[in-house]
């Protein structure tokens, strides 16, 4: 079966009845029968006076068994014994060309303005430092300043690793000298979202109760941009515990505008990207948390399949939805960096090793695109076109645009309930600590209010909504098996709810400024295992617009 619950979480969590009787104790840590009766408004169940009455002593044994497993502490790495399969019923794996092999120039010239390599590419900085153009120290250096420089306004950045970044650039200029050359990633600066850890460094996910937490690990996506020759220079903001743009220090603020802040929760990765203080970034994403903040910083961000990259050492938040990816520049740069952080992990059983084969030749206009008529007709963010422009583009393109709707006949209003339900097992133990108050911000929409909730979801609700999902990940699989790529707005209709839960990739690519001076996007959606096409079709776009080179002044 595809869709089970998490058994940590039904038996810890069980039905909201005995939630709320645990906040229904007398002095003694015992409740009453007329507590249960009270407690079935919080569901919606009614029961017979005779039929309490033969609950009472099962919910007493259920409430020993609770304290019996709190007396156990759970590490964060343990996942539940029972994870999410996002493959529906028929799905066939798209093939695939040959894995990418990335090539390095050697025409490219460093810039009379040396602050214009701030907004190079990932190839054009390959190039400067495979042909001894620029060291990797010297790079490094230049971004370590511009961190330096600019972050006291922006927020983006919660650790420079300044010294590890400078150790492993030296190594990078030695090997290079000595005639080893890892990739196109070889001495490139890059930062990541700080819910990944990073041995030697703290690990604070954003959040007040955890800012001086060091864990002795390092997330397998580092270890692998590691080898492949990256810098590690940032450790940068995520909203607290993966929510919004607000950590324990501040509010990270978007280059754009800076009365504004850069979205959540990657939002130090958008931030830092979008104003040059970094090439790329590594962002996390459960409910549009890689696509808000590049929408809002103007870059371009890659969600990929769930399971495509590991999520070793990375904070989870919700196990069955959680997903890794690149923001960066443009789609060519997001392709590099996922083509080296993708794969299985022994360390992360729900990851996979389909393969990832991206043919740049490949005639894009052979790809069977369909887009979401009604919903970008209807789209008036800030009564901008920018949409409906960028499907005008495509089509002047020469691709053939097929109109398609999305499903209506799912609840999707309860899907949230899986994210609030396996979040607030994950945080159980700062919810009943009470160290859950520390967090910045308590109102209504906050995390901290989201976990405490979360004890009042009935476990027999959270396997419903799974059941949905089955159903939710039938009918998109219908929906996709016809085309490579949908056309989507990034916010404003129910893509970004169904994509994170089916666990489809997709890219979020900028598409121009609207009339207020802040960047809009639009959403490219693609087959699971299959973000190939979707990588394909944004790099033509991006090959004939100028969206992507676009910045913020003052960077």
């Amino acid at each position: 079966m595809h869709q089970l619950p998490f058994l940590r979480y039904s038996i810890l969590v069980g039905l909201a009845i005995i939630i709320c009787l645990s906040s229904c104790q007398d002095s003694n840590g015992n409740f009453s029968k007329n507590d249960v009766e009270h407690a079935q408004q919080l569901i919606g169940v009614s029961f017979s006076k005779q039929a309490l009455d033969t609950i009472y002593p099962y919910l007493e044994r259920n409430r020993t068994g609770y304290d019996s497993l709190r007396n156990h502490p759970i590490p964060i790495e343990v996942m539940p014994a029972i994870r999410f399969d996002p493959i529906p019923h028929g799905f066939k794996i798209r093939p695939q060309a040959l894995p990418p092999i990335w090539t390095v120039a050697d025409s490219i010239a460093l810039p009379r303005n040396r602050d214009d390599l701030a907004f190079y590419s990932i190839p054009e900085l390959a190039s400067l430092i495979k042909h001894r153009q620029l060291s990797a120290v010297e790079l490094t250096e230049f971004f370590l300043q511009r961190i330096k420089k600019h972050d006291s306004i922006l927020q983006a950045t919660i650790t420079i690793t300044e010294e590890m970044a400078l150790k492993q650039a030296r190594k990078m200029d030695e090997e290079l000298e000595n005639g080893t050359y890892r990739g196109i990633l070889h001495g490139i600066p890059y930062g990541v979202k700080d819910l990944l850890a990073v041995e030697g460094y703290k690990t604070t996910w954003g959040a007040a109760p955890y800012k001086d937490q060091e864990l002795a690990i390092t997330a397998t996506v580092v270890e692998k941009l590691q080898a492949a020759g990256g810098v590690l220079i940032a450790k940068l903001v995520s909203g607290a515990l993966a929510r919004g743009d607000v950590w324990f220090g501040g509010k990270t603020k978007n280059p754009w505008d800076i009365t504004e802040g850069a979205s959540g929760s990657s939002a130090g990765s958008g931030a830092a990207t979008s104003a040059g203080l970094v090439p790329f970034a590594i962002g996390t994403e459960t409910l549009g948390s890689i696509t808000s903040p590049s929408t809002k910083t103007g870059i371009t961000g890659l969600r990929p399949t769930y399971g495509q990259v590991s999520r070793h050492g990375v904070m989870p938040l919700s196990w069955s939805m959680d997903k890794v990816g690149p923001m960066a520049r443009s789609a060519e740069d997001c392709a590099i960096v996922y083509s080296i952080i993708k794969g299985y992990d022994t360390k992360d059983l729900t990851t996979t090793d389909y393969p990832f084969g991206l043919d740049l030749e490949k005639d894009f206009r052979s790809l069977r695109v369909g887009y979401l008529k009604e919903d970008i007709e209807s789209d008036t963010t800030k009564h901008c076109d920018n949409l409906q422009l960028a499907i005008a583009k495509f089509k002047s393109m020469g691709v053939a645009l097929k109109e398609v709707a999305l499903p209506e006949d799912l609840p999707f209003n309860s899907f949230d309930i899986i994210l609030r339900s396996e979040a607030g097992a994950f945080f159980d133990e700062l919810v009943r600590s009470g160290s859950v108050d520390e967090m910045v911000e308590q109102d209504q929409k906050s995390r901290a209010n989201s976990l405490r909730q979360s004890r009042f979801i009935p476990a027999v609700e959270y396997i419903q909504a799974n059941r949905q999902r089955q159903r939710m990940m039938q009918k998109i699989n219908a929906l996709l098996q016809d085309f490579d790529v949908i056309i989507s707005p990034t916010f404003g209709n129910r893509q970004l709810v169904i994509t994170n839960l089916t666990g489809h990739p997709v890219i979020s690519i900028p598409t121009g400024l609207d009339y207020e001076k802040h960047p809009t996007s639009i959403t490219l959606v693609g087959n699971l295992y299959d973000e190939a096409s979707i990588l394909l079709l944004a790099k033509a776009f991006q090959d004939q617009t100028l969206f992507d080179e676009m910045h913020p002044e003052g960077y």
